[in-house]
């Protein structure tokens, strides 16, 4: 009979993720309300060192995965692994996080237990041992509520969304035996921009430009985030003109991002651009088209040339930061 739930705390190069410690602590939620254990599962190389934090967010068990054939993310790897676990462990839930390698692992894994399966979920509940997932659809012109079916429920939750809830246990810490099978990929290079840059999936402030930016020369976007500590996001017609890498993109198309504060700089706000930002808590828009569609997703708009208007907010910020 299905038990507990299971969550994946997702790392990159020995580091957990922001949305690890969210799935962890939403599946702490869940367990608790289901009166059943929680276990998460950590898959990496060199990660038994880390799997510990997870303590700190509720697991009852952490399963670390740690061999040198995990160092590099293969979808098909990964995908046989945790298939192995929820086939052995026999999870009532299965929850991820919704990143760009959640959700490549959350589709695989579905077909693979043929379950069902909630994506970019806001908000997860429990209607007696069925799980019920809230989640934007039709570009998030529309909130649906999902009812999952299958063994285990599945569920992808959107970065930024869910509370980190600190609840420390004496977790048992477990060594998994990793066996694959054969995989038909491998990884020949890796290219990237370094630890350093704030991940934009998971940020709290992302500065974005658009077409108005009119070239390729982002560095006034860039020294605001810098100074924000923020990430650095574009338009689809900005990443279109070769202006910014497509791993930049926010909207249907590329990566939908949920921070505290979003700044669009020379945006329009195209229904598609919309569609990647609009649950940010706060919108922040500067163009100088006063009927752009983007004033009206804003919460404060600024009807200026953002040549001159961005330049000031850095400095206003470098000024208060001392």
């Amino acid at each position: 009979m299905p038990q507990g739930v299971l969550a994946f705390a997702e790392q990159v190069e020995g580091s957990f993720r922001k949305i690890a410690y969210e799935v962890v602590s939403e599946g702490r939620r869940l367990a608790d309300a289901l009166s059943e254990p929680l276990t998460a599962v950590v898959l990496g190389s060199g990660v038994e060192k880390i799997a510990e934090a997870l303590r700190q967010y509720g697991a009852d068990t952490i399963l670390v995965g740690d061999d040198p054939a995990l160092a590099d993310y293969t979808t098909d790897l990964y995908t046989s692994v945790l298939a192995g676990v929820a086939r052995q462990r026999d999870p009532r839930l299965f929850l991820l996080g919704a990143s760009t390698r959640g959700k490549d692992l959350a589709a695989r894994l579905a077909a693979r237990l043929n379950t069902g399966l909630a994506m970019e979920c806001v908000a997860l509940e429990l209607q007696e041992r069925t799980l019920v997932a809230t989640r934007p659809i039709f570009g998030g012109k529309v909130v649906a509520r999902v009812a999952l079916k299958g063994t285990p429920q599945m569920a992808a939750v959107r970065p930024n969304v869910m509370d980190i809830v600190e609840t420390h246990t004496e977790a048992t810490v477990e060594r998994l035996a990793v066996d694959g099978g054969q995989t038909r990929t491998n990884v020949v290079e890796k290219k990237g921009e370094g630890a350093a840059k704030v991940e934009l999936t998971e940020a709290d402030i992302v500065v974005s430009g658009g077409r108005g930016m009119g070239g390729p020369d982002f560095s006034i976007v860039e020294e605001l985030a810098e100074v924000l500590g923020a990430a650095v996001g574009a338009s689809r017609s900005a990443v279109d003109e070769g202006w910014r890498p497509h791993a930049d993109q926010v909207g249907q198309t590329g990566k939908v991002v949920s921070p505290n504060l979003y700044i669009a700089c020379g945006i329009s706000g195209a229904i598609q651009h919309l569609a990647g930002m609009g649950s940010s808590k706060y919108i922040v828009a500067i163009n100088k088209d006063s009927e752009a569609p983007i004033f009206r997703k804003a919460d404060y708009g600024i009807v200026g040339d953002l040549f001159k208007v961005v330049p000031a907010i850095t400095a206003e910020v470098r000024k208060i930061k001392g």
